[in-house]
């Protein structure tokens, strides 16, 4: 462990015991049964809503603190990947909850429809270009994720030539499944950690969502054809999100599926899973070197008695 050379990070009182547990509702523990139509949309975890933003703001702080000890520590990454159905809130969600934090240390990459490049490589080849490096948060704004979510369910518009087994087999889904826990596993071996969350949210409020985006003028821009398209296929892509989940939820990168019908408390279940993966690394900045202990003194007397002229 880092010696601590600066002071702990404060919290309110209280706000650790009152967050107890949280997460533990929604984890998805490796070989335990789970069905995600059994996993809540509209939660509010106990709290109302102002409440939970009052709590948002506190621990805001709290994860920018964090993340700048992280930065200076370099010794690990951290890998947040969002999955979720359209209207789920990732983009609103990321602006939120990161907020706070130095965007220097951050990045941000969202995986659409391959380029032809892209397709020319193994599928996973454009996914490890942009894990982040020590010291940095990468979010993946879709994700690896999406070649077993969307491409499954529209497995006909898959290029599977070259591919081994085909695409309308359980088998090649499965495969490729172990082929994201193996890549993932190799992320966490090189010190990267990984925070996988599921936006969960209902039909229902995903229709409200979709609706507010034609009822406001300045919401047009996000409307797409394609998102009503994509809602009849709304039971194929629950069951392709279950098998993913089942099939790469583990101990070192488990996945939490967060109810996401009330945006402010999903964010705050993302906040605290973001503090929960920093905090595996107890982040703390470098010590300073000897020398500098030994002159500190020496170079604060010298600063407060410059008087550098600026001409």
């Amino acid at each position: 462990m880092a010696l601590r050379w600066i002071a702990p990070l404060a919290e309110p009182d209280g706000l650790a015991d009152t967050l107890s547990g949280l997460l533990d509702r929604y984890v998805v523990e490796e070989g335990k049964p789970f069905r995600l139509a059994d996993m809540p949309t509209a939660e509010k975890g106990g709290f109302d809503k102002a409440t939970g933003k009052t709590i948002l703001r506190a621990r805001r702080a709290h994860l920018a603190e964090l993340q700048e000890r992280f930065h200076a520590q370099s010794t690990h990454g951290l890998l947040l990947v969002l999955q979720g159905m359209d209207t789920s809130g990732k983009d609103s969600l990321i602006r939120n909850v990161m907020s706070g934090v130095n965007p220097q240390g951050v990045r941000v990459t969202g995986f659409k429809q391959p380029t032809p490049e892209e397709v020319a490589h193994d599928y996973l080849w454009r996914i490890h270009r942009h894990v982040p490096a020590r010291g940095e948060i990468a979010i993946f704004n879709r994700s690896h994720y999406e070649d077993v979510l969307v491409a499954r369910v529209h497995a006909d518009r898959l290029a599977a030539g070259g591919l081994e087994g085909s695409p309308k087999d359980e088998s090649f889904w499965g495969e490729r499944l172990k082929d994201i826990r193996h890549f993932e596993r190799y992320l966490v071996r090189q010190g990267v950690i990984i925070v996988k969350l599921c936006l969960h949210i209902s039909p229902d409020a995903q229709r409200k969502r979709l609706l507010r985006r034609l009822e406001r003028p300045e919401k047009n821009w996000k409307f797409s054809e394609s998102d009503l398209q994509e809602r009849s296929f709304w039971a194929a892509y629950q069951q392709a999100y279950e098998q993913a989940i089942i099939g790469t939820s583990t101990s070192k990168a488990p996945w939490y599926v967060v109810p996401s019908d009330h945006k402010w408390f999903s964010r705050l279940v993302a906040m605290e899973a973001l503090i929960a993966g920093l905090e595996q690394c107890d982040p703390a900045p470098p010590p300073p070197s000897k020398d500098l202990k030994r002159r500190i003194s020496e170079y604060e007397t010298k600063l407060r008695h410059d008087r550098v002229r600026s001409s």
